[in-house]
């Protein structure tokens, strides 16, 4: 849990579809992961994203079959299940409330700044939250749905 590996601004106008979610894998993430944490691509990484079509299409499938990734399983409509959605943004919030940008590069620029003040300890607990909705969500069939409080 040593933070943030790649920080990617999707360019405005760009639509995300399978080839591109592909291309971020093979031409960012990968290359980030080697630079920043070599050591997971060595010992094995734990992927997860959750089921949206871009991520489960062959293309993508494929590749990370390829990179022999172990990949977690994601539970049908539980977006409450991703980190992101339930710890990083709302932090990264905290830090961008009442502010107002004048160019994309200025919004870049602020999330970078909100995301490398961001402790460790809330990456830990970030996980820890997600490990524990991922179990009440095995326990109950997949079924499980939680209200996110920011």
């Amino acid at each position: 849990m040593n933070g943030v590996i790649l920080r990617w601004p999707v360019p405005i106008g760009t639509t995300i579809n399978a080839q591109y979610y592909k291309k971020v894998l093979q031409d960012k993430l990968r290359p980030a992961i080697r630079k920043k944490r070599l050591v997971l691509l060595e010992s094995g990484i734990l992927f997860h994203h959750d089921n949206a079509h871009v991520h489960t299409a062959r293309a993508v499938t494929d590749v990370l079959a390829g990179y022999k990734w172990e990949l977690l399983e994601h539970p049908r409509y539980s977006p409450d299940l991703a980190p992101c959605d339930f710890h990083l943004f709302p932090k990264m919030k905290e830090h961008l409330r009442g502010q107002r940008f004048e160019t994309e590069e200025d919004i870049i620029q602020a999330t970078k700044v909100a995301i490398k003040n961001l402790d460790k300890c809330s990456y830990i607990t970030a996980f820890k939250d997600w490990l524990q909705r991922i179990e009440k969500s095995a326990n109950n069939g997949g079924c499980y749905v939680e209200k996110i409080r920011y």
